[in-house]
């Protein structure tokens, strides 16, 4: 399985799904719906563009995935 994984275009993926999220339509609910709906929305694309950030590595096996949560420096 190793050989086969694309790590470029699982992170493009993972960039996709983000903007996937993004740019979702709100269903037709409201109150308390709507807000868990929001706020799921919310985790998703953070969590999916946290991984569409990373750089990935496979080595020996392993895959690596590196995130800087840094803040940009001024």
């Amino acid at each position: 399985m190793a050989d086969a994984l694309d790590l470029d275009a699982m992170l493009q993926r993972f960039r996709d799904r983000a903007q996937a999220v993004k740019n979702r339509p709100l269903p037709p609910v409201a109150g308390e719906e709507r807000a868990r709906f929001i706020e799921q929305a919310q985790f998703d694309f953070q969590d999916f563009a946290i991984i569409g950030d990373a750089e990935a590595s496979l080595v020996d096996g392993v895959l690596t995935l590196t995130i800087d949560l840094r803040p940009p420096s001024a």
